[in-house]
């Protein structure tokens, strides 16, 4: 039965905001006439079942197939609705990477809407001297107040007021009412700060090659070009002053800006640069914000206050209308690849949403990945903008040298040495954490390791303790083997912590600074390690693939990688790319400025692979050529999509069950050119035991195998055997 309401009611149709897979929504909902005026993207409280969830409206159909008497009433209509814009790209995303609408929902909704904890604007008193105030009998407290006031000459705040003076807001409001001040209340916005670090960076006289990239992003802003870009520049290149031009001449149009960056705390430099010249229209927003804070901002954005937002992924859904620009800083870092469900990727995202806004899209990096290569439009940026050359790559082979001289080659010792004696900054790459990462029993060969994952745990030795770097274990460092009792427990291999004592061993007095997730556990502790070294007049900065992320320090004379190819032995299709982008990345921060003595050291165990080899050259274009031909020859993406099913429970039997109803499933329903591969064991996490099935597409064929997939994911979420076991489907797995 179809129905309709009658005059004066509307239905609505609203996705409540839940996780449960085996719960899929919408549901129709009766608006009674005289309730407030719910449109499309509105946030409710809906009664369901005995329960009061929160939803959003997703349609406005009008009829609905159940009879309007059987319809509930929504309960109340909240604060924190969403465009009808962000509406459709929450479905768009639910729907290509398999997922729910009510989690791709709670991705565009208003910090903690979903949940019930948004936090409400903030409001501030403020007190005002008046002109000539009559002069009647005044306490002490009073008296401070009218002199704290003539004294500055403007308004103050009243909790300025009160710590100066100690005077409570009712005396305050007395004063007021005896015409000997004046009051008034407004909204404040609560702001999150931030530093300036490394090389101060005003407007710049734009390259040749610059100005013809900032004329082609605003011919693509103005609908005169084709309208997605890849910015292919140098390190040091000035990227990021083409894209405030770009998104000055947004702004200029009267249209909006999003900029990603891989990780708002390891860009502080982008981030200011962007807010020193574009000002109070630039809002941040990004997980370590205070609540308030990350409320305040996305407020400014939704109201049209502020035109252009920096931040990580997630700020692909930032409420910006009018969308002129969307940027992409180094595109290729993995960090755009979430690791939730859903699963989304924050270069793909933006593509549709640019698209749909008819917005220009800009991925800018040096080192570009293989798909974006192959598909984007480049425009180039070959120099730095300083002038400077990009420094002299030197590969130190580290084979048979096990144990002779520690982890760093007598080459890199003497360079650290030599930077002891003659100042300036250095940078070294080591991508492994902790002390040591492996420690075994000499006389059993027994590996210590993680009771919930199968995995070695890694000793860290500021904190005496041993920690698994998945699940988040840690216990006290054994003085004995758990197997034999043999005290002759051996530690392999180093990490950062150990590392940075080796080097401050060797460059005292020339302070060293880490920079890993260790060492800046704390919120802005990556920002402030970042502004020692950069004010330090010299210094070494070692850490993990943090310290090569778009940092800009005058000064650099070495960067060192450590064991360079330590990548190349993931077994992933993508281990070349990754291996070229950190070495050359790393490279890119050394050297800016004019220091003709800038040089890169690369210890490596592979000194011939391609891809090092191409690092040390500089040559973004010859490795994209020749891995673009290897990815061709083996069936990998950009030639063939993939879409991995990862399966996890804590019964090994479970998981093995579902991997088995999952596989026939999906095989039954493939299109014919695609290639379903496993289910094959992972390692256990998080004591969950897992399996994984992969499906090989053929570009034309992506959209019907996920559409498949979501199916089959959707179907058995609802079975028995499907409930025993949890899912994540990955589109395009980083």
């Amino acid at each position: 039965m179809i129905s309709s309401p009658n005059v004066g009611a509307m239905i609505v149709r609203v996705e409540p905001l839940t996780k449960a897979r085996a719960l899929r929504g919408p549901f129709d909902y009766l608006v009674p006439e005289g309730f407030e005026p719910v449109q499309l993207g509105d946030l409710l409280e809906i009664p369901f079942g005995p329960r009061r969830l929160r939803g959003v409206v997703v349609e406005l159909p009008g009829r609905s197939d159940l009879a309007v008497e059987k319809l509930r009433a929504p309960i109340a209509r909240l604060d924190g609705g969403i465009s009808p814009e962000l509406v459709e790209l929450a479905r768009w995303t639910a729907a290509h990477y398999c997922s729910t609408l009510a989690r791709t929902l709670g991705l565009v909704l208003p910090p903690g809407s979903a949940g019930g904890s948004a936090s409400k604007p903030r409001r501030r008193l403020l007190v005002a001297p008046v002109a000539a105030p009559a002069a009647p009998r005044l306490g002490p407290k009073q008296r401070a107040v009218l002199a704290a006031l003539a004294e500055a000459g403007h308004e103050l705040e009243a909790s300025e007021l009160q710590a100066q003076v100690g005077v409570d807001r009712a005396s305050l409001r007395r004063l007021a009412e005896r015409g000997l001040l004046g009051l008034r209340e407004e909204r404040f916005d609560r702001r999150p700060k931030t530093l300036a670090i490394g090389r101060a960076a005003g407007p710049i006289r734009l390259g040749e090659e610059q100005r013809i990239a900032v004329d082609r992003i605003c011919d693509a802003i103005d609908g005169h070009a084709p309208r997605e870009l890849l910015l292919h520049g140098v390190t040091g290149s000035g990227k990021t002053e083409v894209y405030i031009r770009a998104a000055a001449h947004a702004l200029g149009r009267g249209r909006g800006t999003i900029v990603l960056v891989p990780e708002i705390a390891l860009t502080p430099q982008a981030v200011s640069r962007f807010i020193d010249r574009l000002g109070d229209g630039v809002a941040i927003i990004h997980s370590g914000l205070r609540p308030g804070e990350r409320a305040d901002e996305w407020r400014r954005l939704r109201e049209g206050r502020a035109r252009i937002c920096i931040g990580p992924r997630s700020a692909v859904f930032a409420p910006v209308s009018e969308l002129g620009l969307i940027v992409v800083d180094e595109e290729h870092d993995s960090s755009y690849k979430g690791d939730g469900d859903p699963r989304y990727d924050a270069r793909e995202v933006a593509r549709v949403r640019a698209a749909a806004a008819g917005a220009a899209l800009v991925l800018g990096t040096a080192t570009p990945r293989p798909e974006s290569w192959r598909e984007f439009e480049r425009v180039t940026l070959s120099e730095r903008a300083d002038g400077s050359a990009l420094p002299p790559v030197e590969l130190l082979d580290m084979r048979g040298r096990a144990g002779a001289g520690g982890p760093l080659h007598s080459e890199t010792r003497e360079a650290l040495v030599r930077l002891r004696h003659h100042g300036g900054r250095a940078m070294v790459l080591l991508n492994r954490r902790g002390w040591s990462p492996h420690i075994e029993c000499s006389d059993c060969g027994t590996a210590v390791g993680c009771s919930d994952c199968d995995v070695s745990l890694v000793m860290h030795r500021q904190v005496a303790r041993l920690a698994c770097h998945h699940c988040g274990h840690s216990q006290p460092v054994p003085s004995r083997c758990g197997v034999c009792g043999s005290s002759s427990l051996a530690r392999h291999g180093t990490g950062t912590e150990q590392l940075a004592r080796t080097i401050a061993e060797l460059v005292e007095p020339v302070p060293v600074f880490r920079l890993d997730s260790d060492s800046v556990g704390a919120a802005g502790g990556h920002a402030a390690v970042l502004q020692a070294f950069g004010e330090a007049p010299s210094g070494v900065l070692v850490g993990t693939q943090m310290i090569a992320k778009g940092h800009d320090f005058a000064d650099v004379r070495l960067a060192v990688v450590i064991d360079a190819d330590a990548t190349l032995r993931f077994p992933d299709f993508r281990s070349e790319e990754r291996t070229f982008a950190m070495v050359a990345q790393l490279a890119g921060r050394c050297g800016r400025g004019t220091d003709s003595d800038a040089r890169v050291l690369v210890q490596t165990l592979a000194p011939g692979a391609g891809a090092i080899l191409a690092a040390a050259r500089h040559d973004a274009a010859g490795f994209l050529s020749d891995e673009l031909r290897r990815r061709e020859q083996l069936g990998y993406p950009p030639f063939r999509s993939l879409v991995s099913i990862e399966l996890g429970a804590e019964d090994h039997r479970d998981v093995a069950a579902a991997a088995r109803a999952y596989q026939a499933a999906i095989a039954a329903a493939l299109p014919t050119d695609s290639i379903l591969l496993g289910p094959a064991p992972l390692l256990r996490v998080r004591n969950r035991h897992r399996r994984r099935l992969l499906v090989k597409s053929p570009s034309a064929e992506r959209e019907g195998a996920i559409r498949v997939i979501a199916s089959v994911v959707a179907e058995l979420a609802a079975t028995a055997v499907g409930r025993r076991a949890a899912v994540a489907v990955d589109v395009d797995p980083a």
